[in-house]
This record gives C-alpha cells, sequence and structure tokens, in this order.
C-alpha cells in the first residue's frame, strides 16, 4: 500500500545561512532529493571589477566571517604571482601562521558548536554543554586561540586587516609573538586531547567512493600554496583548473555547482588528509596511528575527526614558525601589478579556494572569479545524502530520516557566507 507523508522543519539549525532540502520518496527509494538554495547570488565579483588590485585583499574579507583571511591569502598570491613577485621568507612564515590560525578557530567551532551535538544526540551545544562541560569549554578556548593569531597579525579577528599584497602591513612585536606562542606549545596539549577524544566516538560506518580533491605541496602539508591534486590522478596548477574544472547552475539552486570532468567530487579535511597525510608533522602522525585512523579514508564522518588532526598540526605549525621570531626591517615589499590574468588556490578551512583575476591596462581588476569551496561540494553533498539515506534505510520513520539528512549536511561544514545561503526548511515527502 502506497502512503505519502510530508515532514516540514521550519529551520535546520547549526548550519550558516538558509536554504531547503527536499526529498521524495516513493515505493521506498528517493525518487527527489534537492539541495535547494534559493536566495539570491551574492554576485560578490562585481564588486571587484574597477577595483585597484591592492584594495581586492580587504574587499574579499568581507565574504566571510569565518574564513576571512582564506579569501585575503588567495587574492594576494594571485597579484603577487602575476607581478612576478617573492616578498620573502618572513611573509610566507607569518602568513601561514595566520592561515594557521583560521583552521583553528574554523575547526574547532565546526566540530563543537555545529557537528558535535548530531553524535552525541544533542539538539544544539547548550544543551550538549550540561553534560559535556569540559569538552565544549575546551573547544571554545581552542577557537578563541586561533582568534588570537588572526587578531594578533590581522588587527582583528574578523574580517582582519593586517594582509595586503607584498606582505603584511604591520610585524607583530617579538614580545607579543612569545606571550602567543607560549599558549600555543600549551594548546598543543589539548589538541591531543581532543583527537583521542574524537577517535573514541561512535560514527556512522559509511564507506562510500568519492573523488578528493586538494592542494599538495613538495614538502608540507599544503595550506596556502600548493598544485591541485585529486585521487584519481589530476596534477594542475591553479591556472589549468579550468580545464578539468566547470560550473553549471541547476534549476533548484542559485549557487553554482561544480564538477571535476563531470562528476561530484570532494574538498575539504578529509580530501586534504587522504591525499596528504605524509606531509603530516611526526607529531600529528602519531596521533592519526593512535586514533586508529586509515587513511585514505572513505566514510564522509570520519570529517570531524580530520578537523580535530589538523587543529593539532596547526598548532604544532605555527608553534614551529613562530620560534626564532624576529621583527623585520620591513613587513612588505612594494609590488606593481602588471596587465594579465593572475591565478591562485589556497586550502580554506572547508577546502580548495580558487580565485581568477583579469587585470587591464589601466592596472584595475576588468574581471573576477571565485569559485569556494561549500559550492564544490554541493554536488558532492547530494550524492553523499542519496546513497547514505538509502544505506541507512529509507523504512525508517520520518524523524530519523530527517536526523540523519541533517547530520549528512552538517558533517560538511557549509558556509554560506563563503558561497550562498543554505538549509531553511526540510522537507520529506514519502508516497
Amino acid at each position: 500500500m502506497s502512503r505519502r507523508i510530508e515532514i516540514r522543519v521550519p529551520a535546520l539549525a547549526r548550519v550558516e545561512g538558509e536554504g531547503a532540502l527536499e526529498l521524495a520518496v516513493a515505493d521506498g527509494r528517493i525518487e527527489q532529493l534537492r539541495l535547494r538554495i534559493y536566495e539570491p547570488p551574492r554576485l560578490f565579483e562585481r564588486f571587484l571589477e574597477g577595483r585597484d588590485p591592492h584594495e581586492v585583499p580587504d574587499l574579499v574579507a568581507r565574504i566571510c566571517g569565518i574564513c576571512p583571511v582564506a579569501y585575503q591569502m588567495t587574492a594576494v598570491h594571485a597579484f603577487e604571482d602575476l607581478a612576478g613577485v617573492d616578498p620573502g621568507a618572513w611573509v610566507a612564515a607569518m602568513r601561514r601562521v595566520v592561515y594557521c590560525g583560521e583552521w583553528i578557530e574554523s575547526h574547532a567551532l565546526h566540530i563543537h558548536l555545529l557537528a558535535l551535538p548530531d553524535f552525541l544526540g544533542y539538539d544544539n551545544a547548550v544543551d550538549m554543554a550540561r553534560a559535556h562541560r569540559e569538552v565544549v569549554s575546551r573547544g571554545l578556548r581552542l577557537q578563541a586561540l586561533g582568534n588570537e593569531i588572526i587578531r594578533l597579525f590581522g588587527g582583528r579577528s574578523v574580517h582582519p586587516v593586517g594582509l595586503r599584497v607584498g606582505g603584511l602591513h604591520r610585524a607583530p612585536r617579538a614580545a607579543e609573538v612569545a606571550a602567543l606562542r607560549g599558549r600555543l606549545e600549551d594548546a598543543v596539549v589539548q589538541a591531543e586531547a581532543l583527537v583521542r577524544w574524537c577517535a573514541g566516538l561512535e560514527l556512522p560506518e559509511d564507506a562510500q567512493e568519492f573523488t578528493c580533491v586538494a592542494l599538495r605541496h613538495a614538502r608540507d602539508y599544503a595550506i596556502e600554496r600548493g598544485r591541485i591534486v585529486s585521487s584519481r590522478g589530476h596534477d594542475l596548477a591553479p591556472a589549468e583548473w579550468e580545464r578539468h574544472f566547470a560550473e553549471h547552475q541547476v534549476p533548484h539552486s542559485t549557487a553554482l555547482h561544480a564538477h571535476l570532468d563531470g562528476a561530484p567530487y570532494l574538498v575539504g579535511p578529509l580530501a586534504r588528509l587522504n591525499l596528504n597525510h605524509d606531509r603530516l608533522p611526526e607529531a600529528t602522525r602519531d596521533l592519526v596511528r593512535a586514533a586508529g585512523l586509515a587513511l585514505p579514508s572513505r566514510n564522509m564522518f570520519h570529517s570531524m575527526l580530520a578537523r580535530a588532526l589538523e587543529i593539532h598540526f596547526a598548532l604544532v605549525e605555527a608553534v614551529r614558525l613562530l620560534a626564532g621570531y624576529g621583527e623585520p626591517e620591513a613587513a612588505a615589499v612594494p609590488v606593481a601589478v602588471p596587465a594579465g590574468v593572475a591565478f591562485a588556490a589556497t586550502e580554506a578551512p572547508r577546502g580548495l579556494l580558487w580565485h581568477r583575476y583579469e587585470v587591464g591596462a589601466d592596472g584595475l581588476v576588468r574581471r573576477a572569479r571565485i569559485v569556494p569551496p561549500t559550492s564544490q561540494n554541493q554536488a558532492r553533498i547530494e550524492a553523499d545524502l542519496a546513497a547514505h539515506l538509502e544505506a541507512f534505510g529509507l523504512h525508517r520513520d520520518d524523524e530519523a530520516l530527517r536526523r540523519r539528512a541533517e547530520t549528512v549536511v552538517r558533517n560538511y561544514d557549509p558556509c554560506i557566507s563563503c558561497s550562498t545561503h543554505f538549509l531553511r526548511t526540510v522537507e520529506i515527502r514519502r508516497r
């Protein structure tokens, strides 16, 4: 006997933004599954047209309050590469420290305030904190420390203004850096505890096949530099991104979907860890082994553990880079951006971020194109939802299906302020 059931959830909590997920089930099979993004596109690239390249880093920082450094860093690298300017080792090291700060604050926020309640059976972090007070407190301390790194180098933790084409606007005082480095060293122990705690959680078993995409560096765990590689063998310079990646419009979303050679793919912490775990420092690799995590992992729910491991890595890396810190004579070098096409890619907390700028003979930006990680993951989220819910069991009651669908989506840490807006209602129709 066929039946029709409709479930409407007025607002999906613990994701950043608004949108809808529509799931139609007929005869025990998924008939339609759409991650419907309905808010108007932000068209942020248009704001950049006619601007001086030196203005762009501060403008693109406004795209996201969680990962502004990623947008700034990608823009400055694009223009510096076009100009053929290398600001030097001090600038490169301190920029990487700032990026570590952003990974720490973003990952800590997602684990403790957005994702973790799903795996512990709570509706929100406030309820969860009543039973797991120290876990949540530790997470907030780590997030605050990430913000402190950004504030020290960027002037403020949200929408920092310290990065510029050619370097940084200001070099922090040695005493400030020494004080921060001591706090980072102390926090490594907290990150170790977080990894071990996450490794002890009972996560759903869900082995799926998917393509991983991330930057890969010749020596380091890639953050701000590297070539674009995939688990299918791609090895591309950022300027070659358009040869294999393509964005397209789908009727149910104002955000573009992205495909790699015609198929969905994954960017983000798990993709990075799968492709680059051999580049982690020995201390973090020891934690991978202690956690019993076999890499590459095909279980998307290992994303939370990947984030915890990247928090540990980022702390260890920042401590290393700040050792022996000295104030430079100048924190930046002059850069004259010539006419041409600029490309760059970096690893935002949520995954690969790609920029392309056309600079005219008048020295102003003519066109800009920004492909954020969340839009790159949208097609993959839909594919994951379909595969996971069928494996989970469509015979389950609607509340169980709704909760699991929300868990799958939140597991990707979608960021609407980067690319678009996200879930507002979840609707399941069953006939």
